[in-house]
């Protein structure tokens, strides 16, 4: 397909997803399948696009003063990246429609970005406009600047197959270069387009794909090898996977999720990888026995909204509160799980105060047991806030809990 045709795909897809409120994997999916016209490189980059201009969506609007459509947005990339409309807008083969009257006055009378509401500028809901501002402070246009990029591979060296450098010097044998990362001792950034799922490294075991940050608050968890540890909210087994290789193998570690469908992959992983995890769909049993339960808790996801930026346009103050009142009541739950002078983990992917620490103190009023322990690498007590725009990695938020 020429660039063209690829724009006039992103076209039909966004104009589906505005129109239908579906979701826009479902929808690059099923235009796939009915188009196998498009191969597997055409189909990436028709993704690639798609996603960005949804990381976007307000800031390529604006300057066109255009009513939103899947060729409003198209047409605000294509000025963005500094491409020439016309030359694309020709509507000759597959390309879009030659420019209208209405776009070429717009293009001629452009409005500054500068000069839009900050929301706006930063491609972010006003209806979570306060929550972030709140929540983030200084840090909120960086953070939410780093929102609106693509997110690089991370990948994490297994311990328990390899060291750091052992997993480098491994990819470097595949032609993959990568850098150590300072923020966690496994991380490594591989670079933009690599084939990891294709390199040996990557079958046998002795790397994972895996965001640095993810690394990071598992790794600031502080897990103890010999421990019996409880992942709560496994899902598919990622920071399992790290937690098990950060105890060397050494212990027990039970996943559980209450959707044990999502686990399916971990035992495959797992034998990938080294690592000893047992399922527990059922946790009768364990109740007053784990030295560590480690929650990964559902949440907005609005530190890693750069890996799936439709979610932004989704989330309003409303399903915020649920989400909160969902996590205080997993955390209960999972704290029953605690042996005395148990540990408890409270990790989110989230950039929200109504997530973390709010949370995190309604948790601790609820429970005068326990008290917070240091988190991070300063040891705050009110938790650790890992946020995009400083390292380059997702956002997260990690508190922990212990008898006191």
């Amino acid at each position: 397909m020429t660039p063209a045709a690829r724009l006039s795909a992103a076209i039909e897809i966004l104009d589906h997803w505005l129109e239908s409120g579906g979701l826009i994997d479902r929808i690059l999916v099923d235009w796939g399948r009915a188009r196998r016209f498009a191969g597997s490189r055409d189909r990436a980059a028709i993704a690639d696009l798609v996603y960005g201009i949804l990381r976007r969506r307000r800031s390529l609007l604006w300057p066109l003063g255009l009513e939103e459509t899947g060729r409003s947005l198209v047409l605000g990339r294509v000025l963005a990246e500094g491409g020439a409309p016309e030359s694309l807008f020709t509507g000759e083969g597959h390309a879009p429609p030659a420019l209208t009257a209405a776009e070429t006055r717009a293009l001629a009378a452009l409005r500054p970005l500068a000069e839009a509401p900050a929301p706006v500028r930063l491609d972010w809901p006003d209806a979570l406009w306060p929550e972030a501002q709140a929540s983030l402070g200084a840090d909120l246009e960086a953070t939410l600047a780093a929102l609106r990029e693509r997110a690089p591979p991370d990948l994490r060296a297994n311990l328990l197959k390899a060291s750091r450098e052992e997993a480098r010097e491994a990819l470097r044998e595949e032609g993959i270069e990568t850098e150590p990362l300072a923020i966690c001792a496994t991380a490594l950034r591989a670079p933009e387009g690599a084939k990891i799922h294709a390199s040996q490294a990557y079958r046998e075991g002795l790397v994972e794909i895996q965001d640095a940050g993810s690394q990071a608050v598992a790794a600031a968890s502080l897990p103890l090898p010999g421990e019996t540890l409880v992942d709560y909210c496994a899902g598919g087994g990622g920071k399992a996977l790290a937690l098990a290789a950060l105890m060397r193998g050494e212990g027990r570690i039970y996943a559980h999720d209450v959707a044990p469908r999502r686990m399916a992959e971990i035992p495959m992983r797992a034998e990938r990888a080294g690592a000893r995890i047992t399922l527990r769909p059922d946790l009768r049993g364990l109740e007053g026995t784990a030295d560590h339960v480690f929650v990964d808790a559902p949440c907005s996801g609005s530190g890693s909204w750069r890996r799936d930026p439709e979610a932004k346009w989704r989330m309003t103050p409303g399903k915020l509160a649920e989400v909160s009142r969902l996590q205080l009541r997993i955390l209960e739950e999972a704290a029953r799980l605690l042996r005395p002078g148990g540990r408890l983990s409270y990790v989110t992917c989230s950039l929200f105060q109504a997530e973390n620490q709010r949370v995190a103190e309604a948790f601790l009023a609820l429970r005068p047991d326990l008290r917070a322990l240091p988190s991070g690498p300063e040891g705050a007590s009110s938790g650790w806030s890992l946020a995009p725009g400083a390292l380059n990695t997702d956002g997260f938020y990690l508190a922990r809990f212990g008898h006191g």
